[in-house]
């Protein structure tokens, strides 16, 4: 067996990112220790508070738990591919209008799931989004700007 780790390719935010990594380490510690994108935050650590959420192929994922030999060949967007401080995209533009952080630590989990939620149902219902949402943590108490920032989000998109 060789101590030398493997050299893999990610395809993250429409560029191919070589990375040496074990096949089972996390798709989180790469993207924020190898590639310094800060979108997704390490929350729990089990997949559970939706703080780490990117999307794999358009589909919501919690990257803390999903190792890098499950995404190889898959398009990784992270928070950072959705938009710029420039020019955000919709659902980015959305909560900045609402208001919809407080201390910004689910922002991306919201952020990207609402995201994963257009990107398969372009005009979900409030029901639909309060569903989506419901396994992201918020522990500041922005529910309210946080659905406001979702409902704009599907009303712009539209």
């Amino acid at each position: 067996m060789s101590s030398k780790t493997p050299s893999t390719f990610l395809n993250v935010n429409g560029s191919a990112h070589q990375v040496q990594a074990k096949p089972d380490t996390p798709l989180l510690y790469i993207l924020r220790n190898d590639l310094e994108l800060n979108g997704p935050k390490f929350g729990c650590g089990l997949g559970e508070c939706g703080a780490c959420t990117v999307l794999v192929d358009g589909v919501a994922a919690r990257s803390c738990v999903v190792p890098i030999k499950n995404v190889i060949g898959h398009e990784i967007t992270t928070l950072e591919g959705l938009g710029s401080p420039e020019v955000p995209g919709p659902v980015q533009q959305a909560f900045i209008d609402k208001q919809g952080a407080q201390c910004g630590y689910c922002l991306n989990g919201m952020i990207m799931t609402i995201q994963a939620l257009l990107n398969r149902t372009p005009h979900p219902t409030e029901q639909q989004i309060r569903q989506e949402l419901k396994y992201n943590l918020c522990r500041c108490g922005t529910h309210m700007e946080i659905m406001e920032a979702a409902l704009l989000a599907v009303e712009r998109s539209r």
